[in-house]
């Protein structure tokens, strides 16, 4: 049984200096209603497989191990005090692509994609150990934090909608199920129905898992995607030793260009994930101030030390072509959403994240779930990006107190998102040196 949390002090956890450790079944309750979730949305998570096939010509099999290996590094976050579900630096997805596929398919490509996740690591320890990291956020105009939040949400949702883009081809399936996941996680009308019907609340503790369902249940009935071929067993571990080919252990360390290459990458992906740090910082101070009776601390400085630390892994014996964010937001916010409804429905904060990755992580070693989910990865994918998109907009827009910090934030999340992230910080920068901030003590008169 686990020890049981006072009201209003944090959760219990043993001290490791700026680390504390908690274990599950000791420091924190199990939470089935996300380990439902974590175990169906094991397809988002198996959704970079074709990434890894595209970047590194891994076979299927192979690229399975990874996102396995990837999967249990997630636990690294709530195990060591970071409450939130970690992921990808999801919209730098396309810029990793483009840039890797600058390389020749092969040792060449795979030296670039090893030279970029080692350089992300580097860069993450650094700002972590020296407490940069923490220190960013705080300086950070509010007008500017919401601009990179927005730009997130735009370049997620833009990714799934632009033409020839996520959702071509699967239209239906895809807006039927991002519809019901928008439903279920921020509805007013749903959550007012909700308190006099059981169904729809037993139907609010899962998240995105119904929107998930439904698309996998329509997708094969109007033909846009086709039904799946159950497997039985168990992913192949052997397939570990074939996964090193594509490491430092097969085919050598990156020579210097490949790290110099990739330096503007790795700026423009920090700065990304840098919006990630400031989402995980906003979503678990909603939580905090609503639950009352648990105390919730993110630390931007523990949180880049082990994302870093995820990427040094990666780096080493799986170059991951998503990278190692310090953010799922798609599954942070269900998980926040869901703890929001009171002890009873979540006792604590780190029960949720760290049911849902472990259930996660547990259901991509099976391969009757892998076979049951794969026609719907993609979709899968897409879903996640349009909860993450609806998300940022509500969270940056309520961060923006004045017209002025409203204007500022849109037009640096239009150039982040068209032009790149670099080109959004600078016009962020610019405006608010032209501009200037808002009266914080009165916002309503600096309009």
């Amino acid at each position: 049984m686990a020890i049981n949390r006072e009201y209003g002090t944090e959760q219990p956890y043993i001290p490791l200096g700026i680390f504390k450790l908690r274990l599950p079944f000791i420091h924190y309750k199990w939470e089935w209603p996300e380990a439902i979730q974590g175990a169906i949305l094991v397809a988002v998570a198996l959704g970079s497989i074709p990434i890894h096939q595209e970047l590194l010509g891994v076979p299927f099999e192979v690229a399975l191990v990874m996102v396995a290996l990837n999967g249990l590094l997630y636990m690294l976050h709530p195990t060591f005090g970071d409450p939130v579900f970690p992921g990808w630096i999801t919209p730098a997805i396309p810029l990793v692509l483009a840039w890797g596929k600058g390389y020749a398919a092969g040792p060449d490509r795979i030296h670039a994609i090893i030279a970029l996740q080692l350089s992300m690591a580097i860069l993450f320890l650094f700002l972590g150990i020296t407490g940069l990291g923490k220190k960013l956020i705080a300086y950070v105009p509010m007008s500017m934090r919401a601009g990179i939040i927005l730009g997130a949400g735009v370049a997620a949702v833009w990714g799934v909608i632009m033409p020839k883009g996520r959702m071509t081809g699967q239209e239906v399936t895809i807006m039927v199920g991002a519809f019901i996941c928008w439903l279920v996680l921020f509805s007013w009308n749903f959550a007012q129905k909700k308190q006099n019907s059981g169904f729809l609340q037993l139907l609010s503790k899962y998240g995105m898992l119904p929107g998930l369902v439904v698309a996998a249940i329509v997708g094969p009935l109007i033909g846009e995607i086709p039904f799946p071929k159950i497997q039985m067993g168990i992913i192949d571990f052997s397939l570990a030793g074939k996964m090193l080919d594509y490491t430092i252990f097969g085919v050598g360390f990156p020579a210097a260009k490949y790290w110099i290459d990739a330096l503007p990458l790795v700026f423009a992906a920090y700065i990304i994930a840098f919006g990630d740090f400031v989402l995980a910082e906003v979503v678990t101070k909603e939580a905090d101030v609503v639950r009352q009776d648990e105390v919730i601390e993110f630390n931007p400085t523990r949180s880049n030390l082990i994302s870093g630390l995820r990427n040094l892994i990666m780096g080493m014996v799986a170059p991951y072509g998503p990278l190692c964010g310090p953010l799922w937001a798609g599954g942070t916010i269900a998980i926040a959403e869901r703890y929001k409804h009171g002890r009873a429905a979540m006792d604590s904060i780190y029960g949720g994240c760290g049911s849902f990755i472990l259930a996660m992580f547990v259901a991509s070693l099976f391969l009757p779930i892998i076979s049951l989910v794969r026609p719907v990865l993609p979709a899968a994918l897409s879903l996640t990006l349009l909860v993450q998109g609806y998300a940022c907009f509500y969270i940056a827009m309520n961060m923006c107190r004045t017209n002025q910090e409203r204007g500022i934030a849109g037009t640096m999340a239009i150039f982040l998102a068209a032009k790149s992230a670099a080109w959004g910080l600078g016009i962020g920068v610019l405006l608010v040196l032209l501009i200037g901030n808002s009266i914080k003590e009165n916002p309503d008169e600096a309009k």
